[in-house]
């Protein structure tokens, strides 16, 4: 091997072997930073799911509130036009006595 060939082989590696360790060391380190990324994603996530699970439980038990006070309108209201019909029973009962 002539000299210029020896010394273009070590220019080149004097260029690749700095280049391929910076590669690696960025790659490990961008590498390292998206795992804390994902992590914290990950717990805030799980946060908003209970949160919103939460939420959804007190909006059932709202539900169920308003549901049961419809039941209890809705027999109210039979109750009340029974009730009218034995009023105005009872006034044609005192209308034929008089």
């Amino acid at each position: 091997m002539t000299e210029s060939v020896q010394i273009a082989i070590i220019s080149g590696l004097c260029v690749a072997i700095p280049s391929l360790v910076g590669t690696i060391v960025t790659a490990i380190i961008n590498n390292s930073a998206n795992k804390k990324q994902n992590e914290a994603t990950a717990k805030k996530s799980d946060e908003n799911t209970k949160l919103t699970i939460y939420r959804i439980e007190q909006l059932e038990n709202k539900v169920n509130k308003h549901n049961s006070v419809v039941e209890r309108t809705f027999k109210l209201e039979g109750r009340m036009t029974e009730a009218e019909h034995d009023i105005r029973d009872l006034k044609k009962s005192k209308k034929e006595e008089v």
